[in-house]
């Protein structure tokens, strides 16, 4: 059984991508043309995802979505798991599911995520402490992305309170430097810092290292991806996992929407490329 951070390198090396798609599908958004097949999710999501496979490293399904559709939509979602392990066994599948409680449900999240849908990762909150996440972190195969900095405009309510006297050190700080010194036993953590924020990004990164971060916020909400990639990478150009959602799965609304969906991600993948090749 391979451990987590020899996955993650497989996955950026693969297309040489550090690209990743989110799946967080809305019926409403949806072509109309895919409202009158069956499975709408799944077929939606699997023709972006044959589409888009080449130029990315990781995809993202959004574990919300799909349990807004209830039963079938839990059904739909493990469907695209198994297709992307099946289909692309050497891209990385990150489950958003932003998972965090005690020790006991915690063991049933790693087993929904991990077992269940066969995810390499899953995001979650490190608000209750290592010990309650050890279900998460003892899996030394798979993937445990915390959140540190997020990308929304009121994420410095709480992650950017001081924690020490002197008022220099914040608590997206101090997280990331407790993740990366004391969590961290297995090399399978991983940390969430938002586009929208790229000189907390720089601060992370001197923080934790070679630690891999997932970062939200390209597109729609405005992150600069120049600015992402030179606060970001790491010194061997790698480090990062770039998530891009709406601007990508939704870019065209027809019948040939997946292609449209392949020209976002090449035209992103290639203005990475620019900065890691």
């Amino acid at each position: 059984m391979d451990k987590f951070n020899s996955i993650i390198k497989k996955a950026w090396g693969v297309h040489n991508s550090l690209l990743c798609v989110g799946i967080d599908p809305v019926l409403s958004k949806l072509p109309k043309h895919l409202l009158e097949v069956d499975d709408t999710v799944f077929t939606f999501a699997k023709e972006i995802i044959d589409a888009t496979h080449e130029y990315v490293c990781a995809y993202k399904p959004n574990s919300a979505f799909f349990e807004a559709l209830g039963r079938d939509g839990i059904r739909q979602l493990r469907m695209i798991c198994d297709y992307i392990n099946v289909e692309y066994p050497d891209l990385l599948l990150i489950l958003d599911a932003k998972r965090g409680d005690i020790g006991s449900s915690n063991e049933a999240y790693a087993q929904y995520a991990f077992d269940y849908l066969g995810v390499d990762a899953v995001t979650l909150h490190p608000y209750l402490g290592k010990e309650a996440n050890a279900p998460f972190l003892n899996r030394t195969d798979k993937g445990c992305i915390f959140l540190c900095k997020t990308s929304n405009p009121g994420s410095g309510e709480f992650q950017n309170i001081p924690v020490d006297r002197a008022g220099k050190t914040f608590l997206y700080q101090h997280v990331a430097k407790q993740i990366c010194s004391e969590w961290n036993d297995h090399e399978n953590c991983m940390l969430v810092v938002g586009a929208t924020y790229p000189e907390e990004l720089k601060e992370v990164r001197d923080i934790v290292g070679d630690i891999p971060i997932l970062v939200p916020g390209i597109g729609l909400q405005g992150g600069d991806l120049e600015k992402t990639l030179s606060a970001g990478l790491t010194s061997s150009k790698k480090g990062l996992i770039i998530t891009v959602s709406r601007s990508i799965i939704y870019a065209g609304s027809g019948e040939d929407f997946a292609q449209k969906s392949r020209e976002e991600a090449k035209k992103i993948y290639s203005h990475i490329t620019k900065f890691t090749t």
